[in-house]
């Protein structure tokens, strides 16, 4: 059985267009968890935004009616459009409230 690829040599085999989606994909869904359970129904309320307009996106990248006109970069466009309308900002993420407890321990000592 033959050693499984490295992970740099598998992305280089994905076109550039369809890279460019997977990395939008990506930056769509991949927002980090929040530190409470206020912040996370921010967080969540702006995910499931983000998840509408992915899904609305992976319809046209992969609508083979639509093949020939438009381009993926097109799409890519499209929605990384959308998700500049909804930043993932806007509430404290875990990382943050950790670092604030770390903080507050070594203030403390």
């Amino acid at each position: 059985m033959s050693e499984p690829q490295p992970l740099s040599e598998r992305n280089a085999s994905v076109p550039g267009d369809y890279r460019a989606a997977l990395g939008a994909v990506l930056e769509a869904l991949d927002i980090p968890y929040a530190a409470t359970v206020g912040d996370e129904e921010t967080r969540a309320a702006m995910l499931l935004e983000r998840v509408m307009h992915t899904v609305i996106f992976l319809r046209g990248v992969l609508d083979p009616d639509r093949r020939g006109y438009r381009c993926v970069a097109d799409d890519v466009a499209y929605l990384l459009d959308r998700l500049a309308e909804h930043p993932a900002e806007g509430y404290k993420t875990w990382a943050q409230g950790v670092a604030e407890l770390e903080a507050a321990k070594d203030g403390g000592r």
